[in-house]
């Protein structure tokens, strides 16, 4: 019997990754969402969070600090899951400086991983967001 000796582990790949699929300003792009976090953002940051598979409530924390954790946790998280370039430091910075567009694009994200994976039969894990496709997530 051989053994087989992995020197590489395998990387993510996709369709879509390395970078975000939207720009940090392209709310545009989803303007009921925009609105949704306009209006009311702790809803949107827990129904968001919800969506990217983490405890709904964990956005609350967001307001006990200077540095939101839970906007720190889910780009962190995001970057991870689809492979995106960046480093801890942008996530704290755009957590902290641009907080509801920074929401905004993580809730792109998952609509546009989902939906991408849905049209393709990629080996990468997504999260399923297909009761979520073409709606805003409030």
């Amino acid at each position: 019997m051989s053994s087989l000796v992995v020197t590489a582990q395998p990387k993510k790949r996709g369709p879509l990754s390395g970078t975000w699929t939207t720009g940090l300003c392209d709310c545009h792009k989803d303007l009921g969402d925009c609105c949704c976090a306009l209006c009311c953002l702790p809803v949107f940051t827990c129904q968001v969070s919800r969506a990217g598979g983490m405890c709904p409530l964990l956005p609350l924390l967001d307001i006990i600090g200077c540095v939101p954790p839970a906007s720190l946790a889910m780009r962190a998280t995001i970057r991870e899951r689809y492979g995106i370039q960046g480093s801890v430091w942008s996530d704290c910075f755009f957590g902290c400086c641009c907080y509801h567009l920074s929401w905004m694009q993580i809730s792109r994200e998952l609509k546009r991983r989902a939906a991408s994976h849905a049209d393709s039969s990629s080996s990468v894990r997504y999260t399923s967001l297909v009761s979520l496709e073409g709606a805003h997530l409030v």
